[in-house]
């Protein structure tokens, strides 16, 4: 039985799971890829607001800080490369991550479409991606 607590969760992870199934593969990626570009695009062009629009809840609050800057700011001083195009993009249910000339992005499905958890994700050999963006 689940709790009160932990309701809503279960609530938001079905909900991502039904977005997540409708659609081809080909749609949903093309979908990941495009929020993507958006992301890298709005902070390229100075339009923070566009930009945490297209975050993750979690990601947008942690780029946003202690709460001194807003996160419309913070997503501009982040140092994100320019928007480049997509090399790949790999679905796994209701996770993506998109392949850019420069860039790697991961995101989720939420409520309403694909948001950004991480961005200016750089690999490592054998470890964990490097993010300028992540949630916490």
């Amino acid at each position: 039985m689940l709790s009160g607590r932990s309701l809503p969760a279960a609530l938001l992870a079905f909900s991502g799971l039904v977005l997540a199934g409708c659609g081809s593969v080909g749609d949903r990626s093309r979908a990941a890829g495009d929020v993507a570009v958006r992301l890298l695009t709005a902070v390229a062009d100075q339009d923070g607001a566009t930009a945490c629009a297209l975050l993750a809840p979690d990601t947008a609050e942690a780029v946003a800080g202690s709460g001194d800057e807003p996160c419309a700011q913070a997503v501009l001083d982040a140092k994100l490369p320019g928007p480049g195009a997509v090399t790949g993009t790999d679905v796994y249910g209701q996770w993506a991550q998109v392949r850019l000339t420069g860039d790697t992005v991961f995101l989720a499905v939420f409520p309403g479409g694909w948001r950004v958890v991480a961005a200016g994700c750089t690999p490592r050999p054998e470890r964990p991606y490097v993010c300028v963006l992540r949630g916490s």
